[in-house]
Order: C-alpha cells, then sequence, then structure tokens
C-alpha cells in the first residue's frame, strides 16, 4: 500500500553554519562596533544576544537571512520573550522546533480523514504516516496539507509504492 510520512525536520549542521555566517557578518559590521552583539548556538537552542531593542532586531534580521540562505525555514524558530541581562543589554532566546507537536499531528490526522479521500493516517512519534490505495489520492493529501498548514516548516519524505 502507497505511504508516505509528513515530518519536520532541520539540518543541524546548516543551522550552525548559518550562526556562524551571522557572527562573522556581525563582528564585521561597522554598526556593530563596540557592542556585545552575538548569536550562540547550543543544541537546538539559539540566543541572541544585543545591546539594546534596536541591536536586537538587527540581530535577530542578520540571523534569518543567513538562515534563508543556506535553505533553514525560519518557520521552524519559536522566539522567547526578551530579558534583561547586566544593565541595558537584553537576550532573546530562540528554540529550534524538530518534529511535529503531539495537538498538530492530530489535527494533521483530522484535517486529512475529513478531506474524503479514501486514505488513513495515523502518529508515528513526531511524525505523521499518511497511507491509501492510489497514488493520485496521496498527492492530493500533499497539497491539501501544504495549503492548510502555513506555520510549521512541513517535508514529505519516505514515498513507499
Amino acid at each position: 500500500m502507497p505511504s508516505f510520512d509528513i515530518v519536520s525536520q532541520v539540518d543541524r549542521q546548516e543551522v550552525r553554519n548559518a550562526v556562524e555566517q551571522a557572527n562573522k557578518e556581525i563582528t564585521n559590521r561597522f554598526d556593530f562596533k563596540g557592542s556585545d552583539a552575538r548569536v550562540e548556538l547550543s543544541e537546538l537552542l539559539l540566543t541572541v544576544y544585543a545591546d539594546d531593542e534596536f541591536k536586537l532586531n538587527q540581530v535577530m534580521d542578520v540571523l534569518r537571512a543567513r538562515l534563508a540562505k543556506r535553505n533553514v525555514d525560519v518557520r521552524c524558530l519559536e522566539p522567547g520573550s526578551v530579558e534583561r541581562i547586566s544593565g541595558d543589554k537584553l537576550k532573546r532566546p530562540l528554540t529550534v522546533r524538530v518534529g511535529i507537536a503531539q495537538d498538530r499531528a492530530k489535527s494533521m490526522v483530522k484535517l486529512v480523514k475529513d478531506s474524503k479521500l479514501k486514505l488513513s493516517a495515523s502518529i508515528q512519534g513526531d511524525a505523521v504516516r499518511v497511507a491509501g490505495a492510489k497514488k493520485d489520492d496521496l498527492q492530493a493529501a500533499i497539497q491539501l496539507v501544504r495549503k492548510s498548514v502555513t506555520d510549521l516548516p512541513l517535508q514529505f519524505i519516505n514515498f513507499r509504492d
């Protein structure tokens, strides 16, 4: 029976490379001279540091541009709240989302089952598996999920006949 998996993955090496490139650009830019602006990476948590709100937004823009150039979808970033550290310095944590949360997966399964296509959808850990008898129905399900879920970067993998 033909099937495919819906997942949300991020290439960690590309994220690491984008952070390094962003830090290199920040150190070379004139408007960041003498400032403590940087991006730190630890596993799936990015932390953006800056001297004030304006520079924090500038560092975020540089990071987003570098991630986009490395083909990492910026929708995978979940920003935290801005925190004050010593003096006027600010930091903002960004969580890199990997996998599909259980409630999102349930809504995707419901979406596929309510679509009147002869498909079965099931949750497999942090992925959703969709199976059906016809490839055309599977392709219609891919288009339906792409159109409906816009706030999460999704990949469709393991397409089997």
